[in-house]
C-alpha cells in the first residue's frame, strides 16, 4: 500500500522463478512501449517542424482553421498516448503538493497545446502578432523525454540480468548421499547437515566442509585466481564454486540465502539500488523550480493585465512563460553531451552501458583496480625455465609436457601451451600424487613433475636450486620441478603474467594524478609481486567478494570518488559499489553486466583514454547546461 501511495504499483511474488519470468516480461513490455511511444510522438514533431521550415503556412486562416483543428486533436492523441504517464505522475505529484521533471513537463506541454488550440478556435481573441502554434514542440518534447526514459529502462534490464547469472550459477539439484545411496534432489530440499557428493563437472549447490575425498575447484568467481585450488578433508567449499578434476564428500552448511553466493547477490542489489542516479537532482530542481515559474507566470500576467487591460495579452504572457519555462534546452543539454561522449567512447574501443557513467567517472580520483584478468593476462604461463645436470630446455620441455598431458592438475595446461611445437612421449604408469604432482615413466626414465615436497619425499636433491625456487616464489610463480630418475631436470616457473601494457598505462594514469590500488582476492606475497611490477604502491589482498565492495564503501566514506576495474564474478559487488566501473570485456557476463563501462579492447591505456574523455565529456555537459539555464533564465523575464 505504501509503494502504491507514492505512485508505483506493486505485488508480492514467492515463487523465484514466477517473480524472475514476470519481471522480464516487465522489462520488455517498458522498453517496447517507450521506444513506440518516442517514435510516434518524434515522426509528428519532426513532421511539422520539417514542414513548417518548408515554408508552410503556420498562421491560421479561415481557410486552414480545419486542417490545425485536426492537427491539434491529432496532437492531442498523440500526447495521450505517448505522455499519458508524464500526466499522470503529474496530477499524483499536484494532490501530494509536491513537483517533479514530470510536473514540468506535463505543464510545459500541456501549456503550449492548450495555448495553441485556443489559437486555433478563437484566433481574434489574441494580437495578430502572437498567433503562434506549438503543436510540434509538444509532441517533440514528449518524444525526445521518452527516449531517455527507454535508455533508463534498458540500464535497469541489463543491472537485472546480471543478477539473472549470478543466481544461475547455483545448481538446481543437488546429489545426496545417505544410507540409502545417492541420489539427486531439489536444491530447496537440502537442509544443514546433510551429505552431499561432488563430481568432475559439477557446480557446488551449497557452502559446505569437506569430509572424504579431494578435487580441484575452480574459485574463480570468489578470489578471481585462475588456478583451480586443491580441496581436501576439513576445507571449505563454496556454493557456484566448479569442481574441474576429482569427486569428495562434504557437509552442508549454510543454505539459501545464508551461502556465500547468496551474499554477493545481495550484495550487488543494494549497491545498484543505492546509486542516486541523474533524475532525482532533476526532481529536486523541478520541485523548488515549478512553483516559482508558476507563480512568475501569475504575477506577470496580472501585471501586464493592470497595464495593458487586455485580458488576450495576459493570457499570452501567462502561457509564454509557462512554455519557455518547459526544459528542452535543460532536458537536451546532458543527453547530447552523453550521445557524442558515447560515440567517440566507442571509437577508443569503450562501450558505454550507463549514460551517466562518462559523467561520473569524470569526477574519480581513484582507481581500483582486481589483479588477475585485469592487470595481469588471467591464466596461468611458464614465465621462466632452468635446467641442471645436464639437461637441455628442450628435454626439460618435452618430458614434463610428455608426463602433463595425461594430467588434470591445473598447471597442466600451462605447461602444455608451451610444448604446442614438441613432439611429446608416450608416458606409462601414469599416477596422479594428492597434492603433490604426477609420475609416471616416460621410456625407461621413472619421471616426476610436482612441487618441492614431491622432491624431497623421493630423495631428489634441490639444493643448486634453492636460488632460483626463492627467487621465483618472491615474483609470485607457482615452482614446478622435474626430476628425471631421482635426479634434479629442470624447475618451471609459472604464473599469471602481467598484460604487455600494464606498467605504461598505470604509469600514465599515476601521471595524471590518480590513486591506484590493487584489490585482489590472492595471497599477499603473490600480489605484492605484481604490483612492484605494475608500479602500484597500495596493495589490499586477500579480500573476499563482501570485503571488496567494503573496501570500496570505505574510500567513499573517506571521501574519493571511486573506480573499480575488474573482470570477474567476484569483483560484482564491487563494480557495483563504485561511483564508476570499468570492466573488461575478456572478463565474466556477470561483471561485465554490472559494470558501466567495459574496454572491447584489452589494454589498460583504454582506461586512460575513457577518463580524459570522461573529463571533456563532463565539461562539455556543463557548458551545455550553463547556456541552457541562461537561455530559461532570460527567456523567463523577456516572455
Amino acid at each position: 500500500q505504501a509503494v502504491e501511495n507514492v505512485g508505483y504499483s506493486a505485488e508480492l511474488i514467492e515463487d523465484e522463478q514466477k517473480r524472475r519470468e514476470k519481471q522480464q516480461i516487465q522489462a520488455q513490455h517498458e522498453i517496447r512501449q517507450r521506444k513506440w511511444q518516442a517514435i510516434v510522438a518524434l515522426v509528428l514533431g519532426f513532421g511539422l517542424m520539417i514542414w513548417m521550415l518548408a515554408g508552410g503556412q503556420t498562421e491560421v486562416t479561415p481557410e486552414n482553421r480545419i486542417n490545425w483543428m485536426i492537427v491539434g486533436l491529432a496532437t492531442l492523441a498523440v500526447m495521450a498516448f505517448t505522455g499519458g504517464h508524464f500526466y499522470q505522475r503529474a496530477v499524483k505529484n499536484l494532490i501530494k503538493k509536491t513537483a517533479t521533471m514530470d510536473t514540468l513537463v506535463a505543464l510545459g506541454t500541456g501549456s503550449a497545446w492548450l495555448y495553441s488550440m485556443v489559437v486555433v478556435l478563437v484566433p481574434d481573441f489574441f494580437p495578430q502578432n502572437s498567433r503562434h502554434l506549438y503543436f510540434e514542440s509538444s509532441s517533440m518534447i514528449i518524444g525526445l523525454i521518452n527516449v531517455g526514459k527507454m535508455l533508463e529502462a534498458k540500464a535497469r534490464q541489463r543491472s537485472s540480468q546480471a543478477l539473472e547469472r549470478l543466481l544461475d550459477l547455483t545448481p538446481k539439484t543437488a546429489r545426496i548421499a545417505d544410507e540409502s545411496g545417492e541420489r539427486e534432489i531439489p536444491l530447496s530440499n537440502v537442509q544443514p547437515n546433510m551429505i552431499l557428493r561432488l563430481l568432475t563437472g559439477d557446480r557446488v549447490s551449497v557452502d559446505g566442509i569437506v569430509i572424504q575425498g579431494s578435487c580441484w575447484i575452480d574459485e574463480s568467481m570468489l578470489t578471481g585466481e585462475p588456478v583451480p585450488v586443491c580441496k581436501n578433508t576439513g576445507d571449505k567449499v563454496s556454493a557456484g564454486t566448479l569442481v574441474t578434476d576429482g569427486t569428495l564428500l562434504f557437509r552442508a552448511e549454510q543454505i539459501g540465502n545464508n551461502t556465500t553466493l547468496a551474499n554477493i547477490i545481495k550484495l550487488v542489489r543494494q549497491a545498484q539500488s543505492s546509486k542516486p542516479k541523474l533524475g532525482q537532482l532533476a526532481d529536486k530542481i523541478a520541485a523548488v523550480f515549478v512553483p516559482v515559474v508558476v507563480v512568475i507566470a501569475l504575477v506577470a500576467a496580472l501585471i501586464w493585465y493592470a497595464v495593458t487591460g487586455q485580458i488576450s495579452y495576459s493570457f499570452v504572457v501567462l502561457t509564454t512563460v509557462l512554455i519557455i519555462a518547459c526544459p528542452c534546452a535543460l532536458g537536451l543539454a546532458t543527453p547530447m553531451s552523453i550521445i557524442a561522449g558515447v560515440g567517440r567512447a566507442a571509437e577508443l574501443g569503450v562501450l558505454v552501458r550507463d549514460a551517466d557513467a562518462l559523467q561520473k567517472a569524470a569526477d574519480a580520483d581513484t582507481i581500483v583496480f582486481d589483479k588477475t584478468g585485469t592487470l595481469t593476462k588471467g591464466e596461468p604461463k611458464v614465465t621462466a625455465l632452468y635446467t641442471f645436470n645436464g639437461f637441455s630446455k628442450q628435454q626439460a620441455i618435452q618430458l614434463t609436457a610428455s608426463l602433463e598431458q595425461g594430467a588434470n592438475h591445473p598447471l597442466a595446461k600451462a605447461v602444455l601451451d608451451m610444448a604446442k611445437n614438441v613432439t611429446l612421449l608416450e608416458a606409462t604408469d601414469f599416477n596422479t600424487l594428492k597434492g603433490l604432482g604426477v609420475s609416471g615413466v616416460i621410456g625407461r626414465n621413472n619421471v616426476l613433475v610436482g612441487n618441492r615436497t614431491l622432491m624431497e619425499r623421493n630423495q631428489v636433491e634441490t639444493q643448486q636450486a634453492i636460488q632460483h625456487f626463492h627467487l621465483e616464489s618472491e615474483r609470485g610463480a607457482t615452482v614446478v620441478f622435474l626430476a628425471v630418475d631421482q635426479q634434479l631436470a629442470a624447475i618451471l616457473a609459472i604464473r599469471d603474467p602481467l598484460r604487455d601494457d600494464s606498467a605504461d598505462a598505470l604509469q600514465r594514469l599515476h601521471k595524471q594524478g590518480y590513486q591506484l590500488i590493487m584489490l585482489t582476492g590472492d595471497q599477499e606475497k603473490t600480489a605484492q609481486a605484481i604490483a612492484k611490477e605494475a608500479g602500484i604502491e597500495r596493495v589490499i589482498a586477500g579480500v573476499l567478494p563482501e570485503g571488496k565492495a567494503k573496501v570500496i564503501a570505505q574510500l567513499q566514506q573517506e571521501g574519493h570518488n571511486v573506480i573499480m576495474v575488474g573482470d570477474g564474478i567476484n569483483d560484482a559487488p564491487a563494480l557495483a559499489q563504485a561511483n564508476a566501473s570499468i570492466a573488461m570485456s575478456s572478463g565474466s557476463d556477470i561483471a561485465v553486466e554490472t559494470a558501466e563501462l567495459t574496454l572491447m579492447r584489452h589494454s589498460i591505456h583504454g582506461i586512460a583514454d575513457t577518463l580524459s574523455l570522461s573529463k571533456g565529456t563532463l565539461r562539455n555537459m556543463k557548458q551545455n547546461l550553463f547556456f541552457a539555464f541562461i537561455y530559461n533564465s532570460l527567456g523567463i523575464p523577456i516572455a
